[in-house]
């Protein structure tokens, strides 16, 4: 078994300070093997504005390489986050895992919102880098960041490759029933363990407000915990069997036939 923790941390985190030291504290209690983190988890939520800024994309990439320091020092075996790194005159919004005292990308995102609190296409583009697994703790993984939920083809191409972990990390709002749907399905869809941690809160005035709510699908689409303000760190156990068996049964092996 691999215990997997998910969480949801407030919109505006700093790497130091009061609220890091009793998120550290909680964590260092709670002992996971693995940590999924929500989507760009430190600092301002910067897509709120509707027009590029550089020096705003500047102090994000900052208080990111701050926090991936501020992650590796929890002493966590493995972390699952996600950072802006410049790409051009734009930014990349960059999933990483870190590991063995190292930082490496797995993923960038590729699918973006454009509307009021979310205005994602003026600060951040996709590549052509796509959606491959990775090893992250042990276990064969993917990572889809936020609204690539969404895109169910995406979930289902990580369980036919194997994965038995498909991590989440969002920015989402307060209407929760679309994105426990997308997750039910993904876990359905792939036979894998869809874990999800999200920003929960309104730091600033001009942002929107976060939902929290980070959750946990079973292989078959089975909810098996949420976080709550109350327990905003929540841990599940994966069983790697238990994808194995998913991925052997309906719908996972239903292959899709050739045209023509």
């Amino acid at each position: 078994m691999t215990r997997i923790g998910f969480v949801e941390w407030p919109d505006g985190l700093l790497p130091e300070g009061a609220a890091w030291d009793r998120i550290a504290s909680d964590l260092d209690e709670a002992r996971p093997d693995v940590l999924v983190t929500n989507e760009l988890p430190f600092g301002e939520w910067i897509a709120s504005a509707p027009i590029f800024d550089a020096a705003a994309a500047a102090v994000s990439v900052e208080v990111h390489q701050r926090g991936a320091e501020a992650l590796l020092g929890l002493g966590i075996a493995t972390i699952v986050s996600s950072r802006p790194v410049w790409e051009g005159d734009r930014l990349a919004n960059e999933a990483i895992v870190i590991e063995q005292g190292r930082v490496r990308a797995v993923h960038r995102k590729q699918y973006f919102p454009a509307e009021a609190g979310w205005h994602e296409t003026e600060w951040y583009g996709g590549d052509s880098s796509g959606f491959e697994t990775a090893t992250m703790g042990g276990l064969t993984a993917g990572v889809l960041l936020c609204t690539e939920l969404m895109f169910n083809e995406h979930a289902r191409a990580y369980g036919r490759a194997g994965a038995s972990l498909i991590a989440v990390p969002r920015a989402t709002g307060t209407d929760q029933r679309s994105w426990q749907i997308a997750g039910a399905m993904a876990a359905l869809a792939s036979g894998a363990f869809v874990v999800s941690s999200n920003r929960a809160g309104r730091a600033s005035a001009n942002g929107p407000t976060f939902g929290g709510q980070g959750f946990a699908f079973a292989p078959g689409g089975c909810l098996i915990a949420t976080t709550s303000p109350e327990r905003p760190l929540s841990i599940i156990e994966l069983d790697v069997q238990r994808s194995a068996e998913a991925q052997a049964s309906y719908p996972v092996y239903v292959a899709e036939l050739p045209r023509g």
